[in-house]
């Protein structure tokens, strides 16, 4: 009886003991069992007891972000199968040597897109298909207007992978880029962005007219890439890689391609006639800014101020009068008393780029426009019948 008695009370002291040591744990008996707990102090003895009550969430985000990514992996990978036999490198002799670029396989007549600047002053071309196999080419078309060619290979349709042209009328900031081209001569080379920006205007390279719409890209674009697709996610063409923003000759995070629209209006015209006729006002001007509204006092806030017209031309005939009188701005001279055109064919006109990109895109040569201009404060619309784009003014 008292052996028992004291077995009992050896057993209450043992259960007090371990009842006390759970209640001075704020995760109650977890540390103390832990596998992986730390021995050396007790703080260190709870993380982990917290990093197994959470590792489940983390471990379904994992999990997710995994499957997200090796979803987006196989998208570009299948892409990349799916449109490397339609881009080929282009390598072009010249009097001071070779250069290369970028095309793509057009149709099953081996006709091929790329840029003018690539073929431009070209002696001999070469176009290397993804399967190393080599052939010359000829030159089909040109137009520096809108930095686009076409020229064509004899083989055999079997060798022809013709892409498919997308939409870029509908693209989004925000929206998967894609380029593959051959930057710095390393074929089939494949980089990935973000659609950064739509509607840029920029010189044409060796034309004195600009080209629009151009889609802006972070995609990275090199030397060599000119001439080459700049794809969406489902592998449409929506552009022609053509120029790149840099301080280094190389890619600084800023691609700019020819919108595929310009392409459908371009192309076929080239493949048929050998040459694209833009359309010609024949202006000169600027955009109004409410700054320089301010200092000269002009009636609106924005528009087309006319700096001049050209002798000849179309807003001539048609009375479209520049500026008469000369007025030192900062480190430049404009004319601030001519006709501010605020609208073309009844669609409002807010900058010089608004007025070039509506006659890009809208116009064609003969065809008449009107025209609405303050002139004197009183506004007026004039007709103008349009004619083609000269070579250089």
């Amino acid at each position: 009886m008292r052996l028992t008695s004291l077995y009992k009370a050896m057993t209450i002291l043992v259960l007090l003991a371990v009842l006390g040591l759970a209640a001075c744990s704020p995760s109650g008996l977890v540390p103390v069992v832990s596998p992986v707990a730390s021995p050396t102090t007790a703080a260190a003895q709870l993380v982990p007891a917290v990093a197994v009550v959470s590792t489940p969430a983390p471990a379904a985000v994992t999990s997710a972000q995994g499957a997200m990514l090796l979803a987006q992996e196989q998208l570009l990978a299948d892409l990349y199968e799916r449109v490397k036999p339609s881009v080929v490198n282009i390598t072009v002799s010249m009097g001071n040597g070779e250069a290369t670029g970028s095309g793509f396989v057009y149709d099953e007549q081996g006709h091929i897109v790329t840029n003018n600047h690539v073929v431009e002053n070209a002696t001999k071309i070469w176009v290397t298909f993804s399967d190393g196999s080599m052939v010359p080419a000829k030159v089909v078309g040109t137009d520096p207007g809108s930095d686009l060619a076409v020229i064509q290979v004899d083989v055999t349709s079997a060798k022809l992978t013709p892409v498919t042209l997308g939409d870029s009328e509908s693209l989004r900031v925000g929206q998967l880029a894609v380029a593959i081209g051959n930057p710095f001569g390393l074929e089939g080379t494949m980089t990935t962005g973000i659609i950064s920006a739509l509607g840029r205007v920029m010189p044409a390279g060796t034309s004195s007219f600009a080209i629009v719409d151009l889609i802006q890209t972070d995609a990275p674009i090199n030397p060599g890439n000119s001439g080459g697709p700049l794809l969406d996610s489902a592998g449409r063409v929506v552009g022609v890689n053509t120029l790149i923003f840099t301080q280094s000759g190389t890619s600084a995070g800023v691609g700019l391609a020819v919108p595929v629209a310009a392409v459908k209006r371009v192309v076929p015209v080239l493949i048929s006639q050998g040459h694209y006729a833009h359309a010609w006002l024949g202006i000169s001007g600027r955009a109004i800014t409410p700054a320089l509204a301010d200092e000269f006092n002009l009636p609106v806030q924005q528009g087309v101020l006319v700096d001049s017209v050209t002798a000849g031309g179309p807003a001539e005939r048609a009375g479209i009068r520049g500026g008469s009188r000369s007025s030192q701005r900062f480190v430049q001279t404009l004319s601030a008393d001519g006709d501010i055109i605020v609208a073309v064919n009844d669609v409002e006109v807010k900058s010089f780029d608004d007025l070039v990109s509506y006659l890009a895109r809208s116009t064609e040569v003969g065809q008449k426009l009107t025209l609405t201009v303050l002139r004197d404060g009183q506004r007026q619309r004039i007709e103008v019948t349009l004619t083609e784009r000269p070579a250089a003014v």
